[in-house]
Protein backbone atom coordinates (compact mmCIF):
# COMPACT_ATOMS: atom_id res chain seq x y z
CA UNK A 1 0.00 0.00 0.00
CA UNK A 2 0.77 3.66 -0.41
CA UNK A 3 0.27 7.16 0.84
CA UNK A 4 0.22 9.23 3.52
CA UNK A 5 -0.53 7.08 7.05
CA UNK A 6 -3.66 7.95 8.46
CA UNK A 7 -2.75 5.51 11.70
CA UNK A 8 0.74 4.32 12.94
CA UNK A 9 1.11 2.32 16.29
CA UNK A 10 4.14 1.29 17.67
CA UNK A 11 4.65 -0.89 20.30
CA UNK A 12 0.99 -0.92 21.55
CA UNK A 13 -0.35 -2.64 24.10
CA UNK A 14 -3.36 -3.67 25.81
CA UNK A 15 -3.09 -5.58 29.31
CA UNK A 16 -5.89 -6.81 31.67
CA UNK A 17 -4.23 -6.98 34.90
CA UNK A 18 -1.75 -9.28 34.57
CA UNK A 19 -2.77 -10.78 31.14
CA UNK A 20 -1.63 -8.87 28.00
CA UNK A 21 -4.41 -9.40 24.90
CA UNK A 22 -2.80 -6.83 22.26
CA UNK A 23 0.74 -6.02 21.59
CA UNK A 24 1.39 -4.82 18.20
CA UNK A 25 4.81 -4.12 17.30
CA UNK A 26 4.35 -1.90 14.55
CA UNK A 27 1.48 -1.38 11.92
CA UNK A 28 0.67 1.95 9.90
CA UNK A 29 -2.60 2.03 7.93
CA UNK A 30 -2.42 4.73 5.04
CA UNK A 31 -4.94 7.30 4.20
CA UNK A 32 -7.84 6.28 1.59
CA UNK A 33 -7.12 2.31 2.34
CA UNK A 34 -8.99 -0.63 2.94
CA UNK A 35 -7.43 -2.89 5.55
CA UNK A 36 -8.76 -6.28 6.96
CA UNK A 37 -7.79 -8.00 10.39
CA UNK A 38 -8.16 -11.38 10.62
CA UNK A 39 -7.46 -13.93 13.10
CA UNK A 40 -8.77 -16.40 16.07
CA UNK A 41 -10.90 -15.47 18.53
CA UNK A 42 -8.98 -13.60 21.23
CA UNK A 43 -6.21 -12.97 19.06
CA UNK A 44 -6.17 -9.05 19.42
CA UNK A 45 -7.87 -7.67 16.19
CA UNK A 46 -10.79 -6.45 18.01
CA UNK A 47 -9.24 -4.83 20.96
CA UNK A 48 -7.17 -2.68 18.59
CA UNK A 49 -10.18 -2.13 16.85
CA UNK A 50 -12.03 -0.60 19.48
CA UNK A 51 -8.45 1.55 20.55
CA UNK A 52 -8.20 2.67 17.00
CA UNK A 53 -11.94 3.66 17.33
CA UNK A 54 -10.86 5.72 20.69
CA UNK A 55 -12.97 3.62 22.78
CA UNK A 56 -10.44 1.78 24.12
CA UNK A 57 -7.46 3.28 26.31
CA UNK A 58 -3.76 1.27 25.37
CA UNK A 59 -1.88 0.26 28.45
CA UNK A 60 1.55 1.07 26.75
CA UNK A 61 3.12 2.13 23.74
CA UNK A 62 2.47 4.75 20.76
CA UNK A 63 -0.75 5.71 18.31
CA UNK A 64 -0.38 8.79 15.87
CA UNK A 65 -3.69 9.91 13.81
CA UNK A 66 -3.97 11.85 10.58
CA UNK A 67 0.07 13.17 11.78
CA UNK A 68 -0.83 13.80 15.21
CA UNK A 69 0.10 12.35 18.45
CA UNK A 70 -3.01 10.82 20.40
CA UNK A 71 -0.95 8.62 22.85
CA UNK A 72 2.90 8.15 23.13
CA UNK A 73 4.56 5.85 24.98
CA UNK A 74 7.51 7.10 25.12
CA UNK A 75 9.12 5.44 21.91
CA UNK A 76 10.94 8.10 20.51
CA UNK A 77 9.26 8.23 17.83
CA UNK A 78 6.55 11.32 18.29
CA UNK A 79 9.21 14.02 17.07
CA UNK A 80 7.73 15.74 13.99
CA UNK A 81 4.35 14.20 14.70
CA UNK A 82 2.54 17.09 15.44
CA UNK A 83 0.92 18.39 18.32
CA UNK A 84 -1.48 16.23 20.74
CA UNK A 85 -5.04 15.41 19.66
CA UNK A 86 -7.96 15.44 22.20
CA UNK A 87 -10.31 12.40 22.67
CA UNK A 88 -12.98 14.52 20.98
CA UNK A 89 -11.75 16.16 18.14
CA UNK A 90 -10.44 11.93 17.25
CA UNK A 91 -14.13 10.91 17.90
CA UNK A 92 -15.40 13.72 15.45
CA UNK A 93 -13.42 12.33 13.03
CA UNK A 94 -13.81 7.96 13.45
CA UNK A 95 -17.22 5.22 13.76
CA UNK A 96 -17.57 2.31 14.41
CA UNK A 97 -19.81 -0.32 13.27
CA UNK A 98 -20.56 -3.49 15.75
CA UNK A 99 -21.08 -6.75 14.29
CA UNK A 100 -24.82 -6.51 16.31
CA UNK A 101 -26.02 -3.26 14.66
CA UNK A 102 -27.88 -1.03 17.64
CA UNK A 103 -30.70 0.69 16.09
CA UNK A 104 -32.82 3.07 17.68
CA UNK A 105 -36.38 2.71 18.21
CA UNK A 106 -37.33 4.91 15.59
CA UNK A 107 -37.96 4.84 11.97
CA UNK A 108 -35.37 4.32 9.38
CA UNK A 109 -35.27 7.75 8.41
CA UNK A 110 -34.83 8.91 12.23
CA UNK A 111 -31.52 6.17 12.72
CA UNK A 112 -30.03 7.18 9.58
CA UNK A 113 -30.10 11.31 10.36
CA UNK A 114 -29.52 10.75 14.22
CA UNK A 115 -25.72 11.70 13.90
CA UNK A 116 -26.08 13.80 11.31
CA UNK A 117 -28.71 16.04 13.75
CA UNK A 118 -26.38 15.79 16.54
CA UNK A 119 -23.65 17.50 14.67
CA UNK A 120 -26.39 19.83 13.14
CA UNK A 121 -25.68 22.66 10.46
CA UNK A 122 -27.87 21.10 7.85
CA UNK A 123 -31.78 22.24 6.50
CA UNK A 124 -34.64 20.06 6.08
CA UNK A 125 -33.68 19.56 2.20
CA UNK A 126 -30.32 18.93 3.02
CA UNK A 127 -30.74 16.02 5.78
CA UNK A 128 -33.68 14.68 2.94
CA UNK A 129 -30.68 14.13 0.56
CA UNK A 130 -27.57 13.53 2.85
CA UNK A 131 -29.98 10.57 4.40
CA UNK A 132 -31.87 9.11 1.20
CA UNK A 133 -28.18 9.18 -0.40
CA UNK A 134 -27.49 7.10 2.84
CA UNK A 135 -29.63 4.68 2.11
CA UNK A 136 -28.89 4.23 -1.58
CA UNK A 137 -25.47 3.70 -1.29
CA UNK A 138 -26.02 0.48 0.64
CA UNK A 139 -28.60 -0.69 -1.84
CA UNK A 140 -32.20 -0.22 0.27
CA UNK A 141 -34.91 2.19 -1.65
CA UNK A 142 -35.37 5.09 0.31
CA UNK A 143 -38.57 5.95 -1.13
CA UNK A 144 -39.59 2.23 0.74
CA UNK A 145 -37.47 2.10 3.32
CA UNK A 146 -37.14 5.52 5.15
CA UNK A 147 -40.56 5.28 6.75
CA UNK A 148 -39.94 1.89 8.06
CA UNK A 149 -39.71 1.08 12.04
CA UNK A 150 -36.43 -0.42 13.23
CA UNK A 151 -38.48 -4.02 14.26
CA UNK A 152 -40.00 -4.11 10.31
CA UNK A 153 -36.32 -4.69 9.33
CA UNK A 154 -34.24 -8.30 8.72
CA UNK A 155 -30.87 -8.26 9.78
CA UNK A 156 -29.08 -7.64 6.94
CA UNK A 157 -31.56 -4.86 6.49
CA UNK A 158 -30.60 -3.65 9.94
CA UNK A 159 -26.85 -3.61 9.42
CA UNK A 160 -26.83 -1.85 5.99
CA UNK A 161 -29.03 0.72 7.82
CA UNK A 162 -26.40 1.05 10.94
CA UNK A 163 -23.94 1.53 7.75
CA UNK A 164 -25.49 3.76 6.15
CA UNK A 165 -26.03 5.98 9.57
CA UNK A 166 -22.47 5.89 9.51
CA UNK A 167 -21.52 6.59 6.26
CA UNK A 168 -23.86 9.82 5.98
CA UNK A 169 -21.22 11.08 8.31
CA UNK A 170 -18.39 10.99 5.80
CA UNK A 171 -15.59 10.08 8.65
CA UNK A 172 -12.51 10.14 7.83
CA UNK A 173 -11.65 6.46 9.12
CA UNK A 174 -14.76 3.91 8.95
CA UNK A 175 -14.06 0.55 11.47
CA UNK A 176 -16.04 -2.39 10.88
CA UNK A 177 -16.06 -4.86 13.25
CA UNK A 178 -17.67 -8.30 11.66
CA UNK A 179 -19.81 -6.42 9.19
CA UNK A 180 -21.13 -9.61 7.12
CA UNK A 181 -21.67 -11.42 9.86
CA UNK A 182 -24.96 -13.37 9.67
CA UNK A 183 -26.07 -11.68 7.12
CA UNK A 184 -27.16 -12.86 3.12
CA UNK A 185 -25.46 -12.90 0.31
CA UNK A 186 -26.58 -9.66 -0.96
CA UNK A 187 -26.38 -7.67 2.27
CA UNK A 188 -22.79 -9.06 1.86
CA UNK A 189 -22.28 -7.28 -1.70
CA UNK A 190 -23.88 -4.42 -1.01
CA UNK A 191 -21.75 -3.79 2.05
CA UNK A 192 -18.46 -4.34 0.04
CA UNK A 193 -19.88 -1.95 -2.49
CA UNK A 194 -20.74 1.06 -0.02
CA UNK A 195 -17.41 0.60 1.69
CA UNK A 196 -15.69 1.13 -1.24
CA UNK A 197 -17.82 4.09 -2.69
CA UNK A 198 -17.15 5.78 0.75
CA UNK A 199 -13.59 5.29 -0.20
CA UNK A 200 -13.41 6.39 -3.44
CA UNK A 201 -15.75 9.06 -3.09
CA UNK A 202 -14.90 10.51 0.19
CA UNK A 203 -11.59 9.35 0.76
CA UNK A 204 -12.51 7.70 4.04
CA UNK A 205 -9.95 5.06 5.55
CA UNK A 206 -11.52 1.11 6.41
CA UNK A 207 -10.23 -0.92 8.73
CA UNK A 208 -12.59 -3.88 8.68
CA UNK A 209 -12.72 -7.12 11.28
CA UNK A 210 -13.77 -10.11 9.79
CA UNK A 211 -13.59 -14.25 9.91
CA UNK A 212 -14.94 -14.23 6.33
CA UNK A 213 -11.42 -14.18 4.59
CA UNK A 214 -12.88 -14.83 1.09
CA UNK A 215 -14.79 -11.50 1.29
CA UNK A 216 -12.20 -9.59 2.92
CA UNK A 217 -9.92 -10.68 0.57
CA UNK A 218 -11.92 -9.59 -2.03
CA UNK A 219 -12.29 -6.21 -0.29
CA UNK A 220 -9.24 -5.10 1.18
CA UNK A 221 -5.88 -3.69 0.12
CA UNK A 222 -4.00 -5.24 2.70
CA UNK A 223 -4.97 -8.31 5.29
CA UNK A 224 -3.38 -7.89 8.48
CA UNK A 225 -3.10 -11.70 10.76
CA UNK A 226 -3.21 -11.53 14.57
CA UNK A 227 -2.83 -14.57 16.43
CA UNK A 228 -1.88 -14.66 20.31
CA UNK A 229 -2.23 -10.66 20.62
CA UNK A 230 0.13 -10.03 18.04
CA UNK A 231 0.68 -9.18 14.58
CA UNK A 232 2.27 -12.44 12.70
CA UNK A 233 2.13 -11.27 9.05
CA UNK A 234 0.32 -9.52 6.36
CA UNK A 235 -1.85 -10.72 2.93
CA UNK A 236 -3.75 -14.02 2.73
CA UNK A 237 -1.94 -16.52 4.98
CA UNK A 238 -3.62 -20.08 6.75
CA UNK A 239 -3.51 -20.83 9.89
CA UNK A 240 -3.72 -24.88 11.14
CA UNK A 241 -3.74 -25.51 14.88
CA UNK A 242 -3.71 -28.91 16.26
CA UNK A 243 -3.66 -31.39 18.19
CA UNK A 244 -0.68 -32.49 16.83
CA UNK A 245 1.13 -35.70 17.25
CA UNK A 246 4.63 -36.66 16.91
CA UNK A 247 5.52 -39.01 14.03
CA UNK A 248 9.11 -40.60 13.37
CA UNK A 249 11.74 -38.19 11.21
CA UNK A 250 11.20 -34.99 12.66
CA UNK A 251 7.66 -35.12 11.62
CA UNK A 252 4.41 -33.93 13.08
CA UNK A 253 1.24 -35.06 12.13
CA UNK A 254 -2.73 -33.59 12.14
CA UNK A 255 -5.64 -36.11 11.60
CA UNK A 256 -8.72 -34.67 9.77
CA UNK A 257 -11.78 -36.02 10.78
CA UNK A 258 -12.58 -38.16 7.57
CA UNK A 259 -9.25 -40.08 8.34
CA UNK A 260 -6.97 -38.01 6.01
CA UNK A 261 -3.61 -37.12 8.10
CA UNK A 262 -1.49 -33.61 7.95
CA UNK A 263 2.46 -33.35 7.94
CA UNK A 264 4.62 -30.86 9.23
CA UNK A 265 8.13 -30.69 9.79
CA UNK A 266 8.82 -30.24 13.50
CA UNK A 267 11.02 -27.41 14.50
CA UNK A 268 14.11 -27.90 16.56
CA UNK A 269 12.88 -26.99 19.46
CA UNK A 270 9.49 -29.03 19.09
CA UNK A 271 6.08 -27.85 19.42
CA UNK A 272 3.16 -28.44 21.72
CA UNK A 273 -0.09 -30.33 20.99
CA UNK A 274 -1.93 -27.54 20.55
CA UNK A 275 0.67 -25.15 18.51
CA UNK A 276 -0.87 -23.02 15.14
CA UNK A 277 1.15 -22.90 12.16
CA UNK A 278 0.64 -20.79 8.94
CA UNK A 279 0.69 -21.59 5.54
CA UNK A 280 1.11 -19.27 2.41
CA UNK A 281 -1.57 -19.52 0.20
CA UNK A 282 0.90 -19.63 -2.59
CA UNK A 283 2.29 -22.88 -1.02
CA UNK A 284 -0.49 -24.47 -1.77
CA UNK A 285 -0.68 -26.88 -5.46
CA UNK A 286 -4.20 -27.65 -6.55
CA UNK A 287 -4.40 -30.49 -9.31
CA UNK A 288 -7.19 -32.82 -10.45
CA UNK A 289 -4.78 -36.20 -9.87
CA UNK A 290 -1.04 -36.67 -8.58
CA UNK A 291 1.32 -34.96 -10.63
CA UNK A 292 4.31 -37.46 -11.21
CA UNK A 293 7.75 -36.27 -9.50
CA UNK A 294 6.05 -34.61 -6.51
CA UNK A 295 7.86 -34.52 -3.71
CA UNK A 296 5.37 -33.07 -1.30
CA UNK A 297 4.11 -35.18 1.87
CA UNK A 298 0.74 -33.49 2.09
CA UNK A 299 -1.86 -34.23 -1.00
CA UNK A 300 -5.25 -34.22 0.80
CA UNK A 301 -8.62 -34.74 -1.24
CA UNK A 302 -10.69 -31.58 -0.87
CA UNK A 303 -13.75 -29.97 -2.40
CA UNK A 304 -13.63 -27.00 -3.84
CA UNK A 305 -16.08 -24.25 -1.29
CA UNK A 306 -15.56 -20.81 -2.85
CA UNK A 307 -13.27 -18.94 -5.42
CA UNK A 308 -13.07 -15.32 -5.58
CA UNK A 309 -10.58 -12.97 -7.87
CA UNK A 310 -7.94 -11.42 -4.67
CA UNK A 311 -8.11 -7.74 -4.76
CA UNK A 312 -5.28 -5.98 -6.54
CA UNK A 313 -3.33 -8.78 -8.21
CA UNK A 314 -5.32 -10.44 -11.00
CA UNK A 315 -5.05 -13.99 -8.73
CA UNK A 316 -8.17 -16.27 -7.96
CA UNK A 317 -8.02 -17.40 -4.25
CA UNK A 318 -9.55 -20.74 -3.57
CA UNK A 319 -11.15 -22.33 -0.24
CA UNK A 320 -10.79 -25.79 -0.02
CA UNK A 321 -12.03 -28.25 2.52
CA UNK A 322 -11.92 -31.76 3.84
CA UNK A 323 -12.05 -33.49 7.41
CA UNK A 324 -12.94 -29.97 9.00
CA UNK A 325 -9.61 -28.04 7.61
CA UNK A 326 -10.38 -25.13 5.34
CA UNK A 327 -7.55 -23.95 3.35
CA UNK A 328 -7.15 -21.38 0.66
CA UNK A 329 -4.98 -21.56 -2.76
CA UNK A 330 -4.01 -18.55 -4.30
CA UNK A 331 -3.93 -19.76 -8.01
CA UNK A 332 -3.32 -17.84 -11.41
CA UNK A 333 -6.41 -17.25 -13.75
CA UNK A 334 -4.93 -19.34 -16.67
CA UNK A 335 -4.59 -22.02 -13.69
CA UNK A 336 -8.05 -22.26 -12.52
CA UNK A 337 -9.00 -21.91 -16.22
CA UNK A 338 -7.15 -25.24 -17.36
CA UNK A 339 -8.51 -27.31 -14.12
CA UNK A 340 -11.92 -26.38 -14.70
CA UNK A 341 -12.53 -25.50 -11.08
CA UNK A 342 -15.47 -24.55 -9.73
CA UNK A 343 -17.15 -25.30 -6.21
CA UNK A 344 -18.14 -28.51 -5.24
CA UNK A 345 -15.02 -29.78 -7.38
CA UNK A 346 -13.20 -32.32 -5.75
CA UNK A 347 -9.32 -31.77 -6.02
CA UNK A 348 -6.15 -32.90 -4.36
CA UNK A 349 -4.46 -30.01 -2.15
CA UNK A 350 -0.46 -30.46 -2.18
CA UNK A 351 1.93 -28.77 0.10
CA UNK A 352 5.06 -29.27 1.57
CA UNK A 353 5.89 -30.19 4.62
CA UNK A 354 7.91 -27.80 5.35
CA UNK A 355 6.15 -25.18 3.79
CA UNK A 356 4.24 -24.71 7.68
CA UNK A 357 5.69 -21.62 9.41
CA UNK A 358 4.94 -22.38 13.40
CA UNK A 359 3.72 -19.63 15.70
Amino acid sequence: MTGDALYEVRNLKRAYGTQTVLDAEHLVIPERSVVGFVGPNGSGKSTLLRILAFLDTPSGGSLWFGGRTFWNGGDGDAEGRGSEMSLENARSEVTLLLQEPYLLKRSVFENVAYGLRVRGGLSGEEMRERVFGGLRTVGLDPERFASRAWYQLSGGEAQRVALASRLVLRPRALLLDEPTASVDVQSAARIKEAALRARDEWGTTLVVVSHDILWLNEVADEVVHFYGGKIIGVGPENLVSGPWGEEAGGMVLRRLTDGQILRAVRPPGGVSTEAVAAVDPGSLLLALSLPEGISARNALRCSVAQMLYENGTGRVLVKVAAGGLSLTARLTAEAVRELGLHPGQEVLTIVKATAFRWL
